[in-house]
């Protein structure tokens, strides 16, 4: 690492991230793993279905990519799901494979035939929930996830204790948690905020308030409703919770999760905590998602969209024709696209372009464009983008500056 640890070769960020006073009070760790649920909660999203053969390539390239922890999927969904998770568990990957249950004991045995690791098992945590969604008592949730917690250590099984809407459950909670850490079983703790309804500094604060009375490793299973996912994993983060759950590129019920792609590199550069998730996979990984879930990407998506090292500006641009030929690409983005698995670096021409943007991307293309004629193509390059409604092809470029040569 650099003694600057905002520069690398790859990077260039806020040296503000690294001043002792602006860090005080974070916990933040050199590393922390991710359980990786695209495969569960990011098929829940409305209109995703992943067949048989496209959750055993995404389970691959997830492991390719180094997450640590694969939920595989939700042995109770059918048959054909459970044939699916118990495929992937005899992958022979390095990941964890682990299936999502309910606190019920014929869940339990369903995993189990699954030949998983171990399981991520849920429970209403939230009073409404508990009451209104479920007709259940608290009493009858605590006494479910007693038995089952118990009944999956017995049985051989790792359990990750997933409280479903922890975030908007003040008293209900913590009886539930309590009961289980000291009558039933839990290797780990996920905190859940189902509905995204937490801001940083709120989660930073309940992640301290579980610590005080839960020594187990924690987990952060956050939602994107208000845009906050991947700050508030990195909170999380910053403060205790060793382990956060992702999807690629952050596709899941209603409006999604943490993003992977996202969150691995804020932690990666803006904190300098590792996951062991390889950032040159990020981009590849993001677009077999995208394939195989039919749901494609902004263009503008961090890290990952198509148009994240594309400028059409001419004063972005024009920094660009300077910058490349010294080298310096991070002094124009903010990590490199070899780091994240991304094409090249595009200079895009349409209404916002300059004449040096102009004057590069013809040169890219390889056609001569006369100095007295720059300007009139350059108006007549706005005029037909504006009319297109988009940037230019290189053959519209082309034909412009074909009929301009011409006309001399």
């Amino acid at each position: 690492m650099s003694a600057e640890p905002w520069v690398s070769p790859d990077s260039f960020v806020s040296q503000y991230n690294f001043y002792e006073e602006a860090k005080r009070g974070l916990k933040m760790p050199s590393r922390v793993s991710i359980h990786d649920t695209t495969l569960r909660d990011g098929e829940q999203q409305t209109g995703i279905v992943f067949q048989h053969d496209e959750k055993l390539s995404i389970a691959r390239m997830l492991d390719e990519a180094g997450v640590a922890r694969i939920e595989a999927g939700m042995p109770a969904v059918s048959a054909e799901e459970q044939e699916t998770i118990k495929q992937i568990a005899h992958l022979g990957l390095q990941a964890d494979v682990v299936a999502f249950s309910r606190c019920m004991k014929q869940d339990v045995e369903l995993a189990r035939k699954c030949d998983v690791k171990g399981v991520v098992m849920e429970i209403p945590s939230s009073h409404h929930l508990i009451e209104y969604a479920y007709g259940w008592t608290v009493e009858k949730a605590i006494d479910l996830s007693v038995e089952a917690t118990q009944y999956a250590r017995d049985h051989g099984l790792t359990v990750g204790f997933f409280t479903i809407d922890s975030t908007r459950a003040p008293e209900s909670y913590w009886k539930i948690i309590e009961a289980v850490s000291s009558q039933g079983h839990m290797d780990t703790l996920a905190i859940v905020d189902t509905f995204g309804v937490c801001a940083p500094h709120s989660v930073s604060y309940f992640v301290e308030k579980v610590k005080e009375r839960i020594s187990k490793p924690l987990e952060f299973h956050g939602h994107n409703d208000f845009g906050l996912g991947v700050a508030n994993a990195t909170a999380a983060v910053a403060s205790g919770v060793d382990i956060i759950h992702t999807t690629v590129n952050g596709i899941g019920e209603r409006v999604g999760n943490t993003s992977l792609e996202e969150a691995v590199m804020a932690l990666k550069l803006l904190y300098r905590v590792e996951t062991g998730v390889r950032t040159e996979t990020l981009h590849p990984l993001s677009k077999l998602v995208q394939q195989l879930s039919e749901v494609t990407m902004p263009p503008n998506k961090p890290v990952v969209g198509d148009n994240v090292f594309t400028t059409e500006s001419g004063i972005v641009g024009g920094w660009w024709t300077k910058l490349e030929s010294l080298g310096m690409i991070t002094e124009m983005f903010p990590f490199t696209p070899q780091s994240v698995g991304h094409g090249p670096i595009r200079i895009a021409v349409g209404k916002k372009s300059g004449r040096e943007s102009l004057l590069y991307k013809v040169k890219k293309q390889g056609l001569k464009l006369e100095e007295k004629n720059l300007d009139d193509v350059l108006q007549k390059v706005k005029k037909l983008a504006v009319t297109k409604k988009r940037v230019l092809t290189d053959e519209e470029i082309a034909e412009i500056v074909d009929k301009s040569n011409r006309q001399d």
